[in-house]
């Protein structure tokens, strides 16, 4: 009995929390009442245990609608701002009939000496490009002149070294002959002394 008292007072709260008019929060008390009498808890424990949860989500609710506006709030801002841009709509076009005509002659005017800025910058870019153009140029010939002149002394210096590998392949072929006709008298004069030395001997040898 108590047990079923217990959940019929929280169920009774719990109606009049959802039904209080703007806002509902769909949190069954009489579930969680009976959970926790089902764990151990007493009815009063449990009735404060979701009193307070109650009140905890009450608060949290209370704190997130405070900064919530409301659909008429919505539509009455809306139509303020509408106001005030219908509002700067007739400014624009007073200020445009007494002050853009100005503004319009100044930004012409700008634009003309912008044009002309912009030419005098394109006139002095083709200045330049020309400039660099023929310098190119003038550099470009004289980097062939040099590479001619180049090509025409290595050449001539190939040709000299040709010359000196001609000259150095005679003077090692007329060095080679001396020697081979030095080794030559050489040898000549090697077997005339033998000769000489076995006549010698011989005769020794006769006269002994």
């Amino acid at each position: 009995m108590s047990l079923s008292a217990g959940c019929l007072q929280l169920e009774h709260r719990r109606t009049e929390f959802t039904s209080s008019g703007i806002r509902n929060l769909y949190f069954d008390t009489h579930a969680v009442v009976c959970l926790l009498e089902e764990n151990g808890f007493t009815t009063q424990q449990a009735e404060i245990i979701v009193s307070a949860l109650v009140k905890i989500m009450e608060t949290n609710m209370n704190i997130v609608y405070k900064d919530m506006v409301t659909k008429v709030q919505q539509e009455i801002t809306l139509q303020q701002i509408m106001s005030k841009i219908a509002n700067v709509k007739k400014d624009m076009i007073i200020l445009e009939k007494s002050e853009f005509s100005a503004l319009r002659a100044e930004n012409e005017k700008i634009e003309l000496e912008l044009h002309q800025l912009k030419q005098q910058v394109m006139d002095e870019m083709i200045k330049v490009r020309t400039d660099t153009k023929l310098d190119f140029n003038l550099e470009k010939s004289r980097v062939k002149e040099l590479y001619t002149l180049n090509e025409r002394k290595l050449l001539e210096l190939r040709t000299e070294i040709m010359e000196l590998h001609a000259q150095q392949d005679r003077a090692l072929t007329q060095t080679d002959r001396k020697i081979e006709t030095e080794v030559a008298g050489l040898k000549t004069m090697l077997e005339s002394h033998k000769l000489d030395t076995i006549k010698y001997l011989a005769g020794k040898l006769s006269g002994v």
